[in-house]
């Protein structure tokens, strides 16, 4: 893994980094000797990452479909951390529902998470941002290849690209930048467990240009170097780190 030495001791924060990407990326700061304040429903394995890694990580579990608790959280990390370098926006829920399956609340709930959790906490963490911070966003690879049955969710995640190219405008003047990563099919537990069978994993070597499985490391590394000096130079941009996928 690259060594970025101005990321040592800084403030990150990272939603949903108790599992898959968010965890990775969690563990990345960590060996970079940054600060992360991280937070995620699952309590359990929350609270476990914390211990395991011990030192300048912090977890609370929070809703993130809910304002005051956003709010709140961020209030209390500001009392210990008086700036944030980098914002990592991870947390999402993707599920697979036919379009005439999906109820209003299901879709609600899901551009909750999705979406308006992200502008909730920009809004909050930018005040407490200087020259140089980060904005990093999640958003994926499904907005161009439309898998079906994944309409809701592929919705969020355009409103992802959309607010983070308007949101790099407006904070450019501040020297604040904001991207979005854009992950193919990573191998994450729960992918593994849930979705990925023989044939997906036909699927997956048909379309990628280089055929090994993207592991969750690897989108956490493109993380880390949205958050650091090394990409200075970058804002409003989309980076697929997708191994190549066909989006035809």
């Amino acid at each position: 893994m690259a060594q970025f030495p101005e990321l040592k001791e800084q403030n990150i924060i990272v939603t949903g980094g108790a599992n898959g990407i968010g965890e990775a990326a969690v563990r990345a700061f960590h060996q970079q000797g940054a600060r992360a304040f991280f937070c995620d429903k699952d309590a359990k394995r929350g609270r476990a990452l914390a211990k395991e890694l011990g030192g300048e990580i912090f977890f609370d579990a929070i809703n993130l479909t809910n304002e005051r608790e956003i709010v709140a959280w961020i209030k209390r990390v500001a009392r210990d951390a008086k700036s944030i370098r980098a914002l990592v926006n991870n947390a999402a829920w993707d599920p697979r529902i036919p379009l005439i399956e999906t109820t209003v609340k299901a879709w609600d709930d899901l551009f909750a998470l999705n979406l308006r959790a992200y502008f909730l906490m920009c809004r909050e963490c930018v005040p407490l941002m200087t020259a140089g911070s980060s904005i990093v966003n999640l958003a994926s690879v499904t907005f161009y290849n439309s898998p079906p049955n994944m309409s809701a969710y592929v919705g969020t995640k355009g409103g992802v690209i959309g607010f983070t190219r308007s949101l790099a405008r407006e904070l450019g003047p501040s020297r604040i930048r904001v991207n979005v990563v854009s992950p193919g099919w990573v191998m994450t537990e729960r992918q593994l467990r849930d979705y990925i069978t023989p044939a997906t994993r036909r699927l997956i070597r048909e379309h990628q240009c280089i055929p090994e499985y993207i592991q969750p490391r690897e989108i956490a590394e493109v993380i880390l170097f949205l958050a650091s000096d090394s990409s200075c130079a970058v804002t409003g941009q989309e980076i697929l780190v997708d191994r190549g996928w066909e989006h035809s």
